[in-house]
């Protein structure tokens, strides 16, 4: 943002601190009325015919918006993406141990990419990793929705699950 000696337009419209239109004025001018009430002239629409010009303290300016979007950055969620992977004939004892760990993500808040990995000629039975992923998704319906159903990519299958907001 330009401030001060770094404005380059000759004439400029001036704002004062309190948002009262003081007119057009030129740019000497504008900095001597800034210097006089020991605030700082920042140039806010370059693009205005003559360019829009703040009588502001502007390193208070910068502090404000520093916090504000500290504090935006604070409520925002981010959301990561955890992956579970499994076989077409996996074990129940193995079932159950990655079940426990999307459960635990979904809790979290993250989403799960649930997988099945098809590894030489079990590729030739897709239906036995449907089924897998369909019994995850049976077992976790009460904290997570599908967000997309099973799709075959090269030689894994996947299923996106999404935690359900209580809001």
């Amino acid at each position: 943002m330009n401030v001060n000696e770094k404005i380059r337009a000759r004439e400029v419209r001036l704002i004062d601190s309190n948002g009262d239109q003081l007119g057009v004025k030129s740019r000497n001018e504008a900095l001597d009325i800034a210097a006089k009430r020991n605030l700082d002239l920042v140039l806010v629409a370059p693009n205005a015919k003559p360019p829009v010009c703040r009588i502001m303290d502007y390193g208070k300016y910068r502090y404000e918006q520093q916090k504000k979007d500290k504090e935006a950055r604070k409520k925002q969620k981010i959301i990561n993406v955890k992956e579970v992977r499994f076989t077409p004939g996996i074990g129940d004892h193995d079932f159950n141990t990655k079940l426990k760990n999307a459960r635990k993500f979904l809790e979290k808040g993250d989403k799960v990419k649930a997988s099945v990995r098809f590894r030489g000629r079990a590729i030739t039975h897709k239906e036995l990793g449907q089924e897998v992923l369909d019994r995850l998704a049976e077992e976790v319906k009460d904290i997570s929705t599908v967000e997309s159903k099973a799709k075959m990519e090269g030689r894994n299958m996947f299923i996106m699950l999404a935690p359900i907001n209580d809001k």
